[in-house]
């Protein structure tokens, strides 16, 4: 009998090892796991919810979550859009669980392919960068800047273009 206990206990032990390694391999997985969320995948999760960024700033912007991409995410307010390059974003609530990875096309889309086609578009948008407000249209948009031809209408003398750092900017929406 006493071979029997022996063996049992050695058997208990080793279950539990088993059991203590195995929660720890859990534990270490699920971290990794986190550790790989992006800001966009809880935002994707959003989709067609509201939202609340706050900018680098300080400002507030709120609105659904219309669309996100690895460097933006559009909002909309009724008829209103803003698009945030994700680079501008201090705070984001409410969050959940992330969504699952973007596909191959939408994690290719950068905030320049965006700026590109209001560019094309021949839209008048108000862009908020650190420096300040500008309305215009948007003319070119190289790598890591864009050239606006602002309103003469916004409060200038004459139609100017001004270049923009890409790295300044919070938001692009229709004024």
């Amino acid at each position: 009998m006493r071979w029997e206990a022996l063996f049992g206990d050695l058997q208990s032990q080793y279950e539990a090892a088993a059991r203590v390694e195995d929660d720890g391999l859990v534990v270490e997985l699920a971290e990794a796991e986190i550790g790989g969320v992006r800001l966009c995948d809880r935002l994707r999760a959003r989709l067609g919810a509201a939202v609340t960024l706050r900018l680098r700033g300080g400002t507030d912007v709120r609105g659904q979550v219309l669309d996100v991409a690895p460097q933006w995410v559009l909002l909309g307010a009724g008829e209103g859009r803003t698009l945030v390059p994700l680079t501008a974003v201090a705070l984001a609530w409410p969050l959940g669980a992330a969504a699952p990875q973007a596909g191959v096309v939408e994690q290719r889309l950068r905030v320049t392919h965006v700026l590109r086609a209001l560019a094309r578009e021949g839209a008048r948008v108000r862009v908020a960068c650190d420096a300040g407000g500008y309305a215009g249209w948007l003319i070119r948009v190289g790598a890591d800047h864009l050239d606006l031809r602002t309103d003469p209408d916004a409060g200038r003398v004459a139609e100017e273009v001004v270049s923009l750092a890409l790295a300044s900017v919070l938001t692009v929406s229709a004024p």
